[in-house]
């Protein structure tokens, strides 16, 4: 058998047209179902896995997936904001932790994150480089954020103006990076940590400007009396937050007014969660998701047009190893000679099937390989890609 196989692989590394061009049609049939099977198995993980470890997602009611999907990953859906006052409805029941999130700015198209130190212990990130943010407009990077921006703590990064059009209507507000995090493989890692409050500053509910008791300067002041100042539209807001400016911020409306996206609950036990589903299942305007339900169901449709999918794939191995049994056939009437005189010289017929065989087990062999690795490059290439992108 090793002397076939010496014979088959000197055939096939002699017509190297002939092979290269086999090689290349079988692994660009293989490689595609190969490199969507590892992709879904991938992210299936993932996906599951973070939903897994966050227990109880409070939201508006509307679309699950969306709300879902962008308390976990961060995405760009639209949900409907919720107030703090569900905040401390959850944390005056005594029945678990509530962690705010407010996901509706990015900085350099990275989403930014504004949420309370509890999130950071829940999630178990740690930081590689300076420290959490401990002041009005810090900001913390996920490690791929500060790796694709190049930044470090002491550097600046703008959020993203919010209204191309309508300059006037916020300002984009310049960070101090205090820190970058850990690498974890996760979605944090492509973001933007900042408090809960700083959120709210490039949401314009909390903002600062010069002092208007004290000016002097009659163009910004419409009406001034006993105790109120009035002001027009001239008078100068910061858009970064410094020693020198950090007192004169401050909150517009009530606390228990101010918006959220969505907030993690971590509840106290397992009866504490099926009280808190039971609450929020009566109310009108808020819902609660158990995050492992609602992806294990997004899965369940990924999972059915996969099943499409894989027999359209299934087609097309059919017709490529017609396709393949062509070029046998053909390949045995011109080599017909050929082996006529491999009968002349003492080998069987069974020899000659074994030498055609094992020349056809060369290629298929090469082709898995090659699609195979191929396959698992684009499986990780594809996170870089997509941040590139």
């Amino acid at each position: 058998m090793k002397r076939v196989l010496l014979l088959a692989w000197r055939y096939v590394a002699y017509h190297k047209g002939k092979t290269i061009i086999l090689v290349a049609c079988l692994t660009l049939t293989m490689v595609l179902p190969l490199t969507a099977h590892l992709l879904i198995t991938h992210y299936g993980e993932a996906l599951l896995a973070r939903a897994q470890a966050t227990p109880l997602i409070v939201g508006a009611r509307g679309n699950r997936f969306d709300l879902v999907l962008k308390s976990l990953y961060f995405g760009s859906a639209h949900v409907d904001a919720i107030h703090m006052s569900e905040i401390e409805a959850v944390r005056d029941s005594g029945l678990g932790l509530p962690i705010p999130l407010h996901l509706e700015f990015t900085a350099r198209k990275h989403p930014i994150v504004g949420t309370t130190p509890e999130y950071y212990e829940f999630r178990g990130l740690q930081v590689a480089a300076g420290s959490l943010p401990l002041r009005l407009g810090q900001a913390l990077l996920g490690a791929h954020v500060a790796a694709d921006l190049r930044l470090r703590p002491g550097d600046h990064l703008f959020s993203d103006q919010r209204s191309l059009y309508d300059i006037a209507k916020t300002y984009p507000l310049k960070m101090h990076v205090a820190g970058v995090l850990r690498e974890t493989n996760t979605p944090d890692d492509d973001a933007v940590f900042v408090d809960i409050k700083t959120a709210w500053l490039i949401a314009g509910i909390v903002h600062g400007h010069q002092d208007v008791v004290h000016t002097t300067d009659d163009a910004v002041i419409l009406r001034r009396d006993a105790d109120n100042v009035m002001t027009n539209a001239a008078i100068v807001e910061y858009n970064e937050v410094t020693p020198e400016n950090l007192a004169t911020f401050h909150l517009h409306g009530t606390p228990a007014d101010l918006p959220l996206s969505a907030i993690v609950v971590l509840p106290q036990d397992q009866k504490s969660a099926t009280l808190l589903k039971a609450r929020y299942g009566l109310s009108k305007t808020h819902r609660m998701l158990v995050p492992v339900q609602v992806v294990d169901e997004l899965l369940g449709l990924v999972f059915r047009v996969k099943r499409f999918f894989d027999a359209n794939f299934a087609l097309i191995t059919v017709s490529t190893a017609l396709f393949l049994a062509l070029v046998v056939l053909l390949s045995h009437r011109l080599r017909r000679r050929e082996m006529q005189t491999m009968h002349k010289i003492g080998c069987s017929r069974m020899i000659v099937f074994w030498l055609q065989a094992a020349e056809l087990g060369i290629v298929l062999v090469l082709s898995l390989g090659l699609a195979g690795g191929l396959a698992v490059a684009i499986t990780a290439a594809v996170p870089r890609i997509v941040r590139l992108m």
